[in-house]
């Protein structure tokens, strides 16, 4: 059955859009494989094998409905997961349970959910929302410390939809351009269940102009910690150069993060080539390259960004670059290398994109870690004597058909 409030708020959208609503519908469906070698000393080896293989198949269908400033989105999904090391989604987390299980076994799940289901008015200066969405902040391009709700993993290859979340949005627009954001996300105590506001996030931004120049200034109290932040962008000839400072006041410390990038475009050899580098300082992360269990286990502000899945890095100090060439109109290819300057260690990833027609597109990745044991790309300590949480090589391929 629909929660009570899913049928007051269909009740209410059928009321608002009865009459002369302008309704859109489109989707997708994906077919993911993504292959997996593990080297000799690897823990996941002894779990799974030498290497492994994971399928995913994504139906999503699309709905918005504007009438009057009025818009009401629904987006559902159905997914097919096939993995040996399975994790199935869920929204322990969030306000709403819109997902569910149809079928789950050890390796495999069927399961479908609202991905987004929001009530929205727009008016000339006003922006509210309701439900089910997705928020992005900050001026990072590979990693974004200021962006508080479900970051991206820097090393995703699909980045086409974020994952959502229950919150209230607003935005005001002013007249010089410039505009103040808040959003207030509601969230559940994962082990009770029960909705608790240390758990929400409640953020307000400003974006503004000085000059030439914008910046944001970000106030914000995440998962009971204050966060204050400031970002600026601005073009530097040819390029665009943009980062982010962020500070967060924790229960044990307070850490910083900075995010700094430039990104340029240019013609090489008649291809249109673009190209970005980027450096990331977390103050989450441990100093000097210590990444043993009893090492982590002293850092447990870090350890928990991780399992919220807001984090993704375990040391301090990282450089991240990436260009993409566009060999024919139809065909791009980004070598990226994602780098942690201390271990020294680094992902690079060799992506490519191809438009097979107008409505279908190939995506796929190469993914080679580098680095020593105990590194972090080259795999962290696993407890167990001369074994590593490491991977070797992997690829990763995509076939979308969109309509």
């Amino acid at each position: 059955m629909l929660p009570r409030f899913l049928l007051l708020l269909l009740a209410a959208t059928n009321v608002v859009f009865a009459d002369a609503a302008r309704t859109e519908f489109d989707g997708h469906t994906k077919l993911r494989v993504v292959g997996q070698t593990y080297p000799a000393d690897s823990v996941f080896r002894d779990l799974i094998g030498s290497r492994s293989v994971d399928t995913q198949g994504d139906l999503r269908l699309n709905m918005k409905t504007r009438k009057d400033g009025w818009t009401f989105a629904a987006n559902y999904q159905l997914a097919v997961l096939n993995s040996e090391l399975l994790q199935v989604p869920n929204d322990d987390r969030r306000f709403f349970n819109l997902t569910s299980t149809i079928k789950e076994n050890e390796t495999t799940a069927i399961l479908h959910r609202l991905d987004r289901l929001w009530i929205g008015f727009t008016s000339e200066k006003v922006v509210l929302r309701f439900g089910r969405q997705a928020l992005s902040w900050g001026n990072g391009l590979f990693y974004a410390p200021m962006d508080l709700v479900n970051p991206f993993d820097p090393s995703s290859v699909d980045t086409e939809y974020k994952a959502g979340d229950d919150m209230l949005y607003s935005q005001y627009l002013q007249d010089s351009g410039a505009d103040m954001q808040g959003a207030y996300v509601i969230r559940r105590d994962v082990v009770s269940g029960d909705v608790e506001s240390d758990k929400a996030t409640g953020a307000f931004k400003y974006h503004g102009f000085a000059g030439a120049a914008e910046y944001d200034v970000l106030l914000a109290e995440h998962y009971g910690d204050t966060v204050i932040g400031v970002g600026i962008g601005h073009a530097l000839g040819g390029a665009q150069w943009g980062g982010d400072l962020v500070a967060t006041k924790t229960d044990r410390d307070t850490y910083l993060q900075l995010v700094t990038n430039i990104s340029y475009s240019w013609v090489f050899a008649e291809k249109n080539m673009s190209g970005a580098l980027e450096y990331h300082f977390n103050g989450f992360g441990q100093k000097n390259g210590e990444y043993s269990p009893q090492a982590l286990l002293g850092n447990p502000d870090l350890l928990v960004r991780l399992a919220r899945g807001e984090m993704f890095t375990v040391g301090r100090h990282y450089l991240a670059g990436s260009v993409m060439i566009e060999l024919t109109p139809l065909w791009t290819v980004s070598p990226t290398l994602l780098s942690n300057a201390e271990d020294p260690s680094a992902l690079l990833q060799l992506v490519t994109s191809y438009s097979l027609a107008d409505n279908a597109t190939l995506l796929g990745s190469l993914n080679i870690p580098l680095g020593s044991n105990g590194s972090e790309f080259g795999g962290i300590e696993s407890g167990a004597p001369e074994q590593y949480l490491s991977s070797g090589g992997g690829v990763f391929v995509q076939l979308a058909w969109y309509f």
